[in-house]
């Protein structure tokens, strides 16, 4: 079984075009069955991948480290540390007999895009991008007093799709004006144009007794068989979806766009989530959905009606694209000059 589970990770590594360490490759890190999903002891996966581990409080939270790269992992806990962005993972690391466990699942479609990004085939570029205003038309969005979210989607909208022609990328939205689109129809559009990256735009709210709640979250596609971040472990419509194909690239994005947000930004960091939301379920090319803000704070609120805010926040998402394509795009291999002979 462990034999089974080893290969048919090693091929899901190869097929997602990602190198891999001569540990993973000769299954020096056996895998166990865990709750009925495969996991490995991190004290193994930290070994064959050289990293050091230590608890930072015994039995609670610990942290693998290599010099330059920093995890930090709590037990029964989704929540994780990569470099100091917060993720959530597909599952909740584990302690079992004595030893912090990870999901297999986990390590590959959480970790291993993060610290071995995954790579287009040679010469694949990243040109060409949708970028989605989110609701439009009879649907407002959140509505604060008289300003509803679907006019402040689409400034952030228009203003990243202007810094990103600027940088030389070809830009285009799914709506340039307070018109209806239906949410089927926004990843189809995208596909249609030949899109490289699917960028959705939204702001955020929490009840009226929680105005205190603020941050920025990023989400992409939940891997199938897992709970998505905001289902509280129930796992519903969890099979494989079209967007699945792009597990690793979705979410090594959405980790670039959310680590230059915080740092663009000097947000509240909720993390780079997990949602099985209709436009990334039908993406069919590398996409994530952004909760710029939450409308519903009065501080942060301020901060999404301000157009200079906005132009930072878009220069921010424009820094995270211009990291993930400087990742994962291979340099076009040297083709052999071919030398004609005279007859």
């Amino acid at each position: 079984m462990r034999a089974l589970v080893a290969t048919t990770l090693l091929l899901a590594l190869v097929w997602a075009g990602r190198p891999i360490s001569a540990a993973a490759a000769s299954g020096k890190v056996p895998t166990f069955a865990l709750f009925g999903r495969e996991h490995v002891r991190l004290a193994d996966w930290a070994k064959a991948n050289s990293f050091e581990i230590r608890w930072l409080k015994k039995d609670e939270s610990l942290q693998l480290s290599n010099g330059s790269l920093k995890l930090v992992f709590a037990i029964d806990s989704r929540q994780a540390e990569l470099n100091g962005v917060n993720i959530w993972l597909s599952h909740s690391v584990a302690l079992y007999n004595g030893s912090p466990c990870i999901s297999t699942l986990d390590v590959q479609t959480t970790i291993a895009p993060v610290l071995s990004p995954p790579k287009n085939w040679s010469g694949g570029k990243i040109k060409k991008i949708v970028i989605d205003p989110g609701h439009g038309g009879t649907d407002p969005g959140f509505q604060d007093g008289t300003r509803q979210e679907k006019k402040y989607t689409l400034l952030l909208a228009q203003e990243l799709c202007s810094q990103l022609k600027q940088a030389g990328f070809d830009a285009s939205l799914t709506r340039n004006n307070d018109m209806n689109v239906d949410r089927a129809l926004r990843p189809e559009l995208a596909k249609r144009r030949g899109a490289d990256l699917f960028i959705s735009l939204h702001w955020n709210s929490a009840g009226s007794s929680r105005n205190e709640v603020k941050g920025v979250e990023t989400y992409c596609l939940t891997p199938a068989g897992a709970s998505s971040t905001n289902a509280g472990g129930d796992v519903i419509n969890a099979g494989t979806k079209l967007g699945n194909r792009y597990n690793e690239k979705n979410l090594f994005l959405a980790y670039q766009i959310h680590k230059a947000l915080l740092s663009g930004l000097g947000v509240e960091d909720r993390g780079v989530r997990r949602a099985r939301f209709e436009i990334l379920r039908t993406a069919e090319m590398p996409a994530v959905l952004i909760e710029g803000g939450f409308m519903s704070n009065r501080t942060e609120s301020k901060h999404i009606y301000d157009p200079a805010y906005r132009k930072q926040m878009a220069r921010a998402i424009l820094n995270g694209i211009t990291a993930y394509k400087k990742q994962v795009e291979l340099l076009k291999e040297k083709s052999t000059p071919v030398t004609k002979t005279r007859s």
